[in-house]
């Protein structure tokens, strides 16, 4: 049991990013500066070799603290979710927004063109692969109705509560 409220154990990459907190951002950011930064310190002073040598490097790691910033940041935001950490302000995001989709009358987690049984594929391909970005980046990039919460806390009546 997560020591924090669980909101979705697969969320969408689209509500994964807009969930991000400013710290994620400074933490993309500082890992986006850290690379290069760190390949000029061990380089050390040779300021003319950086001048002219070093640029397409430096680009590179620019490249790849960018990229790497964003797949922490963007699991820090997924620990969140699952409820791994502090998620106060995201359950709070998440009740309103899909509370607001229950009284519209629109599935709550979006609708797909997916048949069923594609939707559970990438349902089990996708969740918790937050966890081995160092090996193969994946995301959710599929609206399906497995997330593991209730549907009930948010107003929406299960199907047997409304033929009664």
């Amino acid at each position: 049991m997560p020591p924090y409220p669980l909101i979705d154990i697969d969320p969408h990459a689209a509500r994964v990013i807009s969930y991000f907190r400013p710290s994620d951002y400074g933490v993309w950011a500082a890992s986006t500066i850290a690379v290069p930064s760190a390949l000029l310190l061990w380089v050390g002073d040779a300021a003319s070799v950086i001048v002219r040598q070093m640029v397409t490097g430096m680009k590179v790691g620019a490249f790849i603290g960018f990229c790497g910033g964003f797949l922490l940041a963007y699991q820090r935001s997924s620990k969140r979710f699952w409820g791994w950490t502090e998620n106060k302000r995201e359950a709070e995001m998440d009740f309103a927004e899909l509370s607001q989709r229950a009284k519209e009358g629109k599935p709550l987690y979006g609708e797909s063109d997916q048949p069923e049984w594609v939707q559970g594929v990438a349902h089990r391909n996708s969740v918790f692969t937050q966890l081995k970005f160092s090996a193969f980046p994946m995301f959710n990039l599929v609206n399906h109705p497995y997330h593991g919460t209730d549907p009930a806390k948010y107003g929406v009546k299960s199907e047997s509560a409304s033929e009664e």
